[in-house]
């Protein structure tokens, strides 16, 4: 650095003292946007107005109480400053560290909803996906920039249930659209116009020469690994989708159809028959379809799968009665094992059953589950 920068704090301080030198240096960090200075000088203005050593040699968590809390509201106010100094510019990256430290999201979040692209979007989508900043943003932005298959792999990290179902709506709307997309395209060629809709079913309608000489128009290994994780959706509009998704897996040449995991053997018919009750369609249908399943597992012995699917789909549809004796049929020695579904104590919560939950708690020696029972069945009457 120049010598007449040295010089000149020199000269600061004989004229003016400690505080025209960190003014200097405050307006020389915001000239040069060089924000990492400013942060630092605003904690050393903060130390030297508590008397404190300028330069930091003892853990600041030994100070007493009061500096304490004048020291650490100087630091929330410079680094406030800080990251809103780097958002102005655009750097997101940079303004995370100061916005993380002082858990205020909210600004980057927002930034993050106005990103396009750009050489720091790697960073910025683990930033909003994988630091659950914005993770609808995120994911959108792998799916814009990365596809489907890389977007696939990444929603099994997406643990807020919230987000899942952001992220999980939008990755079957961008499936449903390249479909929507290629049949149009392939109607066209052969009719001389593409159709007035972008529903697949009515693409589909009449038109079954779509699927001939083994014919499909995404990716089926994404279409199967989507469809997958469609049970959790509770968006209806993004449910029809799916139903149609699976409609159009249907259709497709039998080297498409891919064997998976139980109870959903059948990926497309299966998962159809659920996604429909789910919608309140072939409800009853629904209902037997699974239960036979549960009942008769096609999976590897003592895999409770099916079992779970089952009484999860049965919670859903709001029939915690039913949910609970099949949790007491298919999994009776369930109570400490880590389940996908709700447990049967908690299912006659869920139904208000106090009658019930006494008899399950009784049976599996819950003195807490029993005692819920009791206090909650004479609350509900008193």
């Amino acid at each position: 650095m120049e010598t007449e920068a040295f010089q000149g704090l020199e000269d600061t301080f004989r004229s003016g003292g400690p505080g025209a030198v960190f003014d200097s240096l405050i307006q020389r960090a915001r000239r040069e946007k060089n924000y990492r200075l400013l942060f630092s000088v605003r904690l050393m203005q903060t130390r030297h107005a508590l008397g404190l050593p300028l330069i930091e040699t003892e853990p600041v968590n030994n100070l007493p109480a009061e500096q304490l809390s004048c020291y650490e509201k100087g630091l929330r106010e410079a680094a406030r400053e800080t990251g809103e100094l780097f958002l102005s510019d655009g750097d997101i990256v940079s303004a995370w560290p100061y916005c993380k430290a002082i858990g205020e999201q909210a600004a980057i979040a927002l930034a993050i909803e106005n990103v396009k692209g750009g050489e720091q979007l790697e960073r910025v989508i683990e930033i909003a996906l994988h630091e659950g900043v914005n993770p609808r943003k995120g994911f959108g932005l792998i799916l814009e920039h990365h596809g489907i298959c890389r977007a696939i792999t990444m929603f099994s990290a997406v643990r807020d249930f919230a987000s899942r179902q952001e992220c999980l709506r939008l990755m079957v709307r961008s499936l449903y659209g390249q479909v929507a997309a290629g049949l149009k395209e392939t109607i066209a060629s052969v009719e001389g116009a593409a159709p007035d809709t972008d529903r697949i079913a009515e693409l589909m309608a009449g038109r079954p020469w779509l699927f001939e000489g083994n014919s499909y128009y995404v990716d089926s290994t994404h279409l199967t690994a989507i469809l997958r994780f469609t049970p959790e959706l509770e968006d209806v509009e993004t449910l029809r989708m799916a139903v149609e998704l699976a409609g159009y897996g249907r259709s497709l040449a039998e080297m498409f159809h891919f064997r998976g995991e139980p109870p959903f053997e059948d990926t497309y018919a299966d998962h159809a028959v659920y996604l429909r009750a789910l919608l309140g369609e072939d409800v009853g249908q629904a209902i037997a379809h699974f239960r036979r399943k549960a009942g008769e597992p096609e999976s590897a012995p003592g895999d409770t799968t099916p079992a779970e699917v089952f009484i999860e789909l049965l919670m859903r549809l709001g029939r915690y009665a039913e949910a609970v004796e099949a949790s007491l049929e298919f999994l009776p020695n369930s109570e400490g094992i880590q389940l996908s579904c709700a447990s049967a104590t908690q299912l006659c919560q869920m139904a208000g059953d106090y009658r019930r939950l006494r008899e399950v708690a009784r049976k599996r020696g819950d003195l807490v589950g029993y005692a819920a029972a009791v206090i909650q069945s004479e609350e509900s009457t008193g």
